[in-house]
């Protein structure tokens, strides 16, 4: 095992590596001693101490020494947030009547101010979570920003459909927010993480009561002053720091919590998705733990294959659900393959985060590291064989050397559990068959990756594996654009891509009966002659008061639709048969009404509509099919 210079971040022998490097313009240069600027509870776009007046403090894992104390919140506090969240998603309030366009520049805004801010965040990260400095600049605040960049894309293009149905009937879909979502964050990625939840839920118009984890919340708080900055407005997002048993319990079982969200450990998973049956039966959606096997054959390309191994099991100190930690090597390139991956780990860098030449940084907490080295001792005593590592290298801070296991066993310990933690364990197989049942033999399904150059193994490999994400010749590709989720008890639902949307949305079916109208050319005629017209009683055509809105603004052939078009009562009742006859008679009305309903526009009409039980205003469109998808968005 290499290591930097120091374990620590103080003194200036650990900033002269860092400041060399950034003086020479190769990399940025973190920031000494950054201020703590946010410690309190984030609700209703204001800071609050916590109901119980309680407190608890974070930690630097590089050292140990505390870095500051935090805002405690516990049921009270998350009662006073999901009531901010309840008021914002309101009819009627400030972030239900914004234009959906309108939420994807607030996100636009506030990626930018993640952006601006983006070296103070990577060395908070650092701090508080222990990862290298250069991973949370280039890689947590990187997926941050573009994940939010992405999904504000998404806000005004989350469509429905039309539906033909049998009869005179219109049919169509609108995909409406869910309402209040519980998010609840892990330690390993805590920007990253927030950045898919948060994005998806916000762009699809609802409000948000978020937890970030107690090990990590100086990044998640920092973001509820952007949050603020950006312009959302209040009670959109809240922000609770807190405890899992306390506040992470409340949120799953709160009665006014219409979804929860959570990444993190399968056995607390199965207690959100009790708690949220016990209660109101919110949806769900959880992203869990992995034991993830990565299959190399032997004509794999092996540099790249090693490489890739490596950085798949000990990236982020091991501290990833989708670490490739069940390595099955097949028989003929086994040693040679167990002897390069023992090489890698020797060179791996361990050390302080802040030190540009870091490769590896400490564990979360010191039970996450002595988690890790039960886990090690196990596996000697199973008899595996301990290639190298193994131990703690110092007295000061929560490190792990790089270890490596070969000769393991699928009975092992390591072999079957979770381990969250730099230590790789090296398989051997003969045939494709034994690797396929090998390797699906876990209660997890979350990840996989192949190696080879044969194109059939690949492909039998990516079908028969049972893993949310199969990865061939590569290993932890991830990006916004595509869906990252579970099978088995590596959780359910996705998130991220068009498939994270869903996750945040009902779909709602919308029916109006049309009378004496059949067709799609009927129904286009009908709006096409209708321009801010209103049925009394005393009219020839009754119409039944059927009110559909669609809060869309765009332009049909150069024919401005209204930003609120109402269709009230889908279909004439008339005494003619002829349907071009009928189309007639009801210009002949619009005559009569035309002068004095001009000068009304959809607002007005919708006030009128209110004042009396038979009325409708019709936009006038050109006769093409108004409801297509892109209108129902």
């Amino acid at each position: 095992m290499a290591t930097s210079a120091t374990a620590g971040i103080d003194g200036e022998a650990q900033r002269e590596p860092a400041a060399l490097m950034a003086s020479l313009r190769l990399t940025p240069c973190p920031l000494t001693n950054p201020e703590i600027k946010h410690n309190k509870i984030f609700i209703n776009n204001e800071w609050h101490d916590s109901v119980s007046g309680k407190t608890f403090s974070t930690y630097n894992p590089a050292t140990g020494e505390k870095i500051c104390d935090v805002q405690e919140a516990d049921k009270g506090d998350v009662d006073k947030a999901v009531q901010a969240a309840r008021s914002a998603f309101s009819l009627g309030s400030e972030w239900r009547r914004m234009d959906s366009s309108d939420r994807g520049r607030l996100l636009s805004k506030l990626a930018d101010l993640v952006e601006r801010d983006r070296l103070y965040l990577a060395t908070l990260e650092s701090l508080d979570s222990g990862k290298p400095f250069l991973s949370s600049f280039f890689v947590d605040l990187q997926g941050t920003i573009k994940t939010l960049r992405y999904f504000a894309g998404w806000t005004d293009k989350i469509h429905g459909t039309s539906i033909p149905t049998d009869g005179g009937y219109l049919s169509f879909t609108r995909h409406e927010p869910i309402g209040v979502c519980g998010q609840i964050i892990p330690w390993n990625f805590p920007l990253m993480m927030m950045a898919w939840k948060l994005g998806p839920a916000l762009s699809c118009g609802n409000t948000v009561v978020l937890k970030p984890a107690e090990q990590t919340p100086l990044t998640c708080l920092y973001m509820g002053a952007l949050i603020k900055e950006a312009g959302f407005p209040p009670g959109v997002v809240n922000i609770l720091p807190g405890f899992g048993p306390t506040a992470g319990a409340s949120i799953a079982s709160h009665m006014g919590i219409d979804k929860v969200a959570f990444t993190g450990s399968t056995e607390v998973g199965k207690l959100i998705q009790e708690a949220a049956g016990k209660s109101n039966l919110k949806r769900v959606t959880l992203e869990l733990g992995g034991k993830n096997p990565n299959i190399i054959f032997a004509d794999a390309d092996l540099d790249l294959a090693v490489e890739q191994a490596h950085q798949g099991v000990f990236f982020n100190s091991g501290q990833c659900c989708t670490a490739g930690s069940r390595i099955f090597v097949e028989e003929p390139i086994y040693e040679e393959f167990v002897r390069r991956s023992v090489e890698r780990a020797k060179r791996r860098i361990v050390g302080s985060p802040f030190d540009p030449t870091t490769e590896q940084g400490p564990q979360i907490s010191v039970e996450q590291q002595r988690r890790v080295l039960e886990f090690i001792e196990s596996g000697i005593k199973e008899g595996a064989k301990l290639e190298c590592g193994g131990k703690a290298p110092y007295s000061k801070g929560y490190y792990i050397q790089p270890t490596v296991f070969s000769n393991v066993q699928d009975h092992m310990r390591i072999a079957k559990e979770e381990i969250f933690g730099p230590v790789q364990q090296i398989m051997k197989f003969k045939t494709i068959e034994e690797v396929i049942e090998r390797a699906n033999n876990t209660v997890y399904g979350l990840t996989a990756a192949v190696f080879t150059n044969d194109i059939n193994k690949a492909m039998a490999i990516s079908t028969a594996v049972q893993a949310g994400t199969v990865w061939i010749n590569c290993f932890n590709a991830l990006s916004c654009q595509c869906p990252f989720g579970g099978f088995k008890m590596s959780g359910n639902g996705r998130e991220l891509g068009e498939y994270g949307l869903r996750e945040y949305t009902e779909v709602n079916l919308k029916c109006a009966y049309v009378h004496g109208i059949h067709s799609w050319e009927d129904i286009t005629a009908v709006l096409f002659n209708y321009r801010n017209y209103t049925f009394t009683e005393g009219d020839e055509f009754s119409w039944e008061r059927h009110c559909v809105l669609l809060p869309v603004r765009y332009s049909l052939f150069s024919v401005e639709v209204s930003p609120l078009l109402i269709i009230g009562g889908c279909g004439a009742r008339a005494g003619m048969e002829d349907r071009t006859e009928r189309r007639r008679e009801m210009e002949k009305q619009i005559e009569r009404q035309r002068g004095k309903e001009r000068e009304r526009d959809g607002v007005k009409a919708v006030e009128e509509a209110k004042r009396c039980q038979l009325s409708t205003t019709v936009s006038s469109v050109c006769k093409c099919r108004l409801f297509d998808s892109s209108a129902m968005a």
